[in-house]
């Protein structure tokens, strides 16, 4: 299988996305569709984060990371069907596709920030190795509104085609950083934390997806009101290149039981079989319900 078979099953073709949307991506680094999910889909996420949160407390978010300030949880395909639909949003696959090429689901981490907590410095969350090089597409799909008292996003327009800055440690793999042209570094502020020239403090209704190229400069706000701002950042990655939280460490019968093939293809959770030529083994020592 690939991509575009896995894709064409689903129902999502190159036009699932428009072409100003790919001159938006291609040109700012990211752009917004409202309404992806219902107003019943929203109701139901809200209520499955306020579930497991309160089974998981400050241990929210620990396959992959725990945040002091942050609510957050990770594996959530694993815990519960209610976010399935997000995996299979038509414009975040097709924006990932366009980008990326051959793309699997990288991660998947509900998050929602504490009042008076979220503010992050400037940072890229991959590298690059060359000006197009993309790595990741992250999508950000509100469950509430995000507005600028609940602590936005602030992204800087055309920064992904930049260099990368500020890259988390876990996500450079084997890239070197290079030398930065005059240029560059002209464009790279003292304080990472301040406000940076033309920068969007991201506003969007819940039930949006804010899909963004994850080579842009970006950071996360304080909080400064009391309103939840509850999403999901769902990202795809390239085939080639490692997942966040490798699927197959989590894999559970019950979620692979209900994806189709194409699905599955996707989210990288088919076991594997002997003889299969495989970039990754499970982390825990080959061994998953399927053995």
């Amino acid at each position: 299988m690939y991509t575009k078979q896995a894709l064409r099953a689903l129902g999502v073709g190159p036009d699932a996305i428009s072409a100003k949307q790919k001159q938006e991506l291609d040109d700012n680094g990211f752009f917004i569709v409202e309404n992806v999910l219902s107003e019943s889909d929203i109701k139901s996420m809200r209520s499955e984060f306020e579930r497991i949160h309160a089974a998981e407390q400050d241990k929210g978010g620990h396959e992959v990371h725990v945040e002091p300030g942050a609510r957050r949880i990770s594996n959530i395909f694993n815990k519960t069907e209610a976010f399935d639909k997000c995996l299979w949003i038509p414009e975040v696959l097709a924006a990932s596709a366009y980008l990326l090429g051959e793309i699997k689901v990288h991660g998947a981490n509900l998050r929602d920030p504490v009042k008076g907590y979220g503010q992050q410095d400037l940072h890229v969350d991959v590298p690059k190795k060359f000006d197009d090089d993309w790595w990741v597409v992250n999508s950000m799909i509100l469950f509430d509104d995000m507005t600028k008292e609940n602590g936005p996003t602030r992204v800087v327009p055309t920064s992904h085609k930049w260099a990368p800055i500020n890259v988390p440690y876990v996500n450079i793999g084997d890239w070197e950083p290079q030398p930065l042209s005059a240029e560059d570094e002209a464009r790279v502020p003292k304080d990472l934390g301040a406000p940076y020239a033309g920068e969007v403090l991201v506003e969007a209704p819940a039930g949006s997806a804010v899909i963004c190229n994850s080579s842009m400069w970006h950071s996360g706000t304080v909080k400064t009101g009391n309103a939840y701002r509850r999403m999901l950042h769902l990202t795809y990655t390239r085939r080639d290149l490692p997942q966040q939280l490798l699927q197959l460490d989590y894999l559970t019968e019950g979620l692979y039981s209900r994806m189709s093939p194409e699905k599955r293809y996707l989210m990288e959770i088919e076991p594997p079989k002997e003889g299969d030529q495989i970039l990754r083994q499970p982390n825990k020592h080959g061994k998953g319900w399927w053995n």
